[in-house]
């Protein structure tokens, strides 16, 4: 598994958002995490199709620490199913690479 992984997580407003992200950096399971207000969203929920005004956040973690990142985003999350998706980072640049593992192991 990649050193770095991004994890994607979409909530229903700045506030949830920005709890999550506090916590998990607290936590030590998000080096950071960017809030990105003004999202629109367009799925199908319960038969229909729906359309909501979300904030994405983007968690930087590490391969090591991302399903502990994924349960707690999970267990913060208000929403029933939310959206938590894995990316690794296929690279960057190396003193941010190793600022994000040294946030995360301590």
């Amino acid at each position: 598994m990649p050193a770095v992984v991004l994890l994607l997580s979409t909530f229903p407003n700045a506030n949830s958002a920005r709890a999550a992200v506090h916590t998990l950096v607290e936590e030590r399971l998000a080096a950071c995490g960017n809030i990105a207000a003004g999202c629109e969203s367009i799925y199908r929920w319960q038969g229909s199709i729906e359309t909501s005004h979300e904030v994405l956040v983007i968690f930087k973690t590490t391969g090591e620490r991302s399903a502990a990142a994924i349960e707690r985003i999970a267990k913060l999350h208000p929403y029933e199913v939310p959206e938590i998706l894995q990316i690794p980072a296929a690279g960057g640049w190396p003193a941010y690479l190793n600022w994000v593992e040294e946030c995360v192991t301590g």
